[in-house]
């Protein structure tokens, strides 16, 4: 039986890993572990909280000796580590933030499975779950390929080059077993409505002003996080030492057409006349170091490992929309208290 650690679990993407991993491995342990702070949330994990195979733990990546004592107790035989500071904005305001948890997190983590595991790593895996920003920005041409050089340009994209470098020099130094993975922008359930998609959704749904930053030009790979859970589940399980492989959605839209697809699409669930929430249209002051934009190379993991994204992108973003608007209850309790703040300072104060 193995005994997995997931981190960041109760998050976003991690919370669709762990329901992935518990359903589809009964035979395997798996530990969620996440300290649920703004973006961590139980409710996305409730459904699989009673498994036999499943355990929550509540910590902090940033807790050296708490990671080390867990490590231990448990002898966790894998990592596979999403927990990280993952928005742009919020690295802009508070750096440090980003540093303590991509970085220092990242450390404490590799550190407590060198040391359980010494030099008897054989059957072990250490999965560290990466961004295509730690490559930089793109011009009007070209992808990003796992060998495109690392040119981060904000304090988030620096802390996940940061944490991948160390990865590769704790395999390089002691031998240690890792896969890295780098993914295109996630989309899809339970998204913490602070990035585009989620965050638009419900601003349609309360017929609040929608900010495009800058002209809107800016051009994203978009991948459903499903489709992103099942590629993490063939690279944890196929993925070669010492590799990386990009998982990108071969998607890319402007961020302007996405907005006015998504419009289109509310509209027509929401039984409102077409061209009704593209008036809610606002654009608002750039953000520093805005990467102009990112596209994923994938073919590496589709040639070596068969993975390929199961849905196209209007319909992953029809299922998406379906579910927010079947789970308001969800996103109210979620922008209840601080996030109001939040949204007010990142949005409203930029017009």
């Amino acid at each position: 039986m193995k005994k997995i650690l997931i981190t960041g679990g109760a998050g976003f993407i991690g919370s669709h890993v762990v329901r992935r991993f518990v359903n589809h491995y009964p035979d395997y342990e798996i530990y969620n572990l996440d300290a649920l702070t703004y973006a961590g949330n139980l409710e996305n994990v409730s459904d699989i909280e009673n498994k036999p195979n499943y355990t929550f733990i509540k910590a902090d990546i940033t807790d050296a000796s708490v990671i080390s004592a867990l490590f231990k107790q448990h002898s966790f035989e894998a990592v596979i580590h999403l927990a990280a500071e993952s928005h742009v904005d919020r690295s802009i305001t508070n750096p440090l933030a980003f540093v303590q948890t991509n970085v220092t997190g990242t450390l404490n983590l590799l550190n407590a499975f060198k040391e359980r595991w010494a030099n008897d790593f054989e059957g072990k895996r250490f999965y560290h779950v990466s961004t295509d920003e730690v490559y930089g920005t793109l011009g009007a041409t070209g992808l990003f390929t796992e060998q495109t050089a690392y040119a981060p340009n904000s304090p988030y994209s620096a802390s996940k080059a940061a944490s991948d470098h160390f990865v590769r020099a704790y395999g390089e130094t002691y031998k240690l077993p890792y896969v890295i993975t780098n993914c295109s922008n996630n989309y899809g359930p339970n998204h913490f409505p602070e990035k585009l998609i989620p965050l638009f959704i419900n601003n349609i749904i309360n017929n609040k002003p929608l900010p495009v930053y800058g002209d809107g030009n800016y051009t994203r790979d978009w991948l459903f996080v499903v489709d992103h859970a099942a590629a993490i589940d063939l690279v944890f399980h196929e993925g070669k030492n010492h590799e990386t492989y990009n998982v990108g959605g071969f998607n890319e839209w402007k961020n302007i057409d996405l907005v006015k697809l998504l419009c289109k699409i509310m509209d027509a669930k929401l039984g409102r006349p077409a061209g009704e929430s593209e008036k809610l249209i606002t654009y608002v002051k750039d953000r520093p170091g805005h990467d102009l934009r990112y596209a994923i190379d994938a073919s590496k993991i589709n040639k070596e490992l068969g993975w390929k994204p199961s849905v196209t992108f209007e319909e992953g973003l029809n299922f998406t929309v379906d579910w927010f608007l079947n789970n308001q209850q969800w996103l109210k309790n979620v922008t209840s208290g601080d996030y109001m703040n939040y949204y007010t300072d990142q949005y409203i104060n930029r017009v």
